[in-house]
């Protein structure tokens, strides 16, 4: 775990991990947000937040092949900002998922609880980073 703050920064406005994610990751991530919101006074903002994170770690788990991310957590004045980078430069596009699907409704999931989110390529990576924000 990675936190990055100056000395004399605290609370820090961001934190930064980098992992393999596995099928305990979301669990993990989503305890770390919510203790910075809890730290940042949004705590308002865990529930949403803990659902577009583990959507995004779960399409890392299913569709990048080396399951490699770095995820951020970015506190704006205005809320929050969660961004899942990874190495696969395949862009997430939206499905229809009828009754039986049991994958396809991720992205309607994701824009249903946040109130932005977009996916970009990652210049840096040649990947892609996919990220929402949240307003207090």
């Amino acid at each position: 775990m990675n936190l990055i703050y100056g000395p004399t920064e605290y609370p820090p406005r961001q934190y930064r991990i980098t992992l393999t994610v596995g099928d305990h990751s979301p669990t993990h991530l989503r305890r770390v947000v919510r203790a910075y919101l809890r730290l940042w006074n949004m705590a308002e903002l865990t529930d949403a937040a803990e659902l577009a994170l583990t959507e995004l770690l779960t399409n890392v788990i299913r569709h990048v092949p080396d399951r490699r991310c770095t995820t951020y957590v970015l506190r704006r004045d205005s809320g929050v900002r969660v961004e899942v980078h990874d190495g696969d430069p395949a862009l997430p596009t939206a499905r229809s998922a009828d009754a039986w699907d049991e994958g396809g409704r991720g992205l309607a999931l994701l824009a249903a609880v946040t109130d932005v989110w977009d996916v970009e390529p990652d210049p840096v990576g040649g990947g892609k980073c996919v990220w929402f924000e949240l307003k207090q």
